[in-house]
């Protein structure tokens, strides 16, 4: 049986939801690492899913590192300015415009494949997988650019 200290604990690692933490961890026998496996292979799925789908909204994100000698400025695309607007969206944003400051990736297919610095058990790919589970739509990396002195 799945206990609610794991599906609290399952939710604030994956930042889903209680339903879909609950899920897995029921699949998985109570496993994390397999319930954390199993949200990434559907969250995977549902991204391909929706891949189809017009991406007319998004946010334009900067990032400058302490220092001032490193800056970054990213499209995150989706389809409404209603995930668009949302603070968490933003936030992943942020992030990725972060890691792309320290990890310096020539594309954005090289950029998807790169382990996220905040957590590198997870790629870049990992963390879109995860923001189009979350908020329904598809989420995509537009432009980047990355400047430095």
């Amino acid at each position: 049986m799945v206990t609610t200290e794991q599906i609290k604990g399952l939710r604030e690692e994956t930042g889903l939801s209680i339903m879909e933490c609950q899920k897995a961890l029921e699949q998985a026998g109570g496993d994390k690492d397999k319930a954390i496996a199993l949200l990434k292979e559907k969250g995977a799925e549902i991204a391909a899913k929706k891949s189809n789908r017009t991406l007319g909204a998004g946010v334009i994100v900067s990032y400058i590192h302490t220092g001032e000698t490193v800056g970054v400025m990213i499209e995150l695309l989706c389809e409404t300015d209603f995930v668009a607007k949302n603070p968490e969206f933003k936030l992943v944003a942020r992030d990725i415009s972060m890691h792309i400051a320290a990890m310096n990736p020539s594309d954005t297919t090289e950029l998807l494949g790169q382990p996220f610095i905040k957590d590198p058990e997870h790629k870049i790919s990992d963390l879109i997988n995860n923001t189009v589970q979350k908020f329904g739509e598809r989420t995509e990396v537009g432009h980047f650019v990355r400047f430095s002195i």
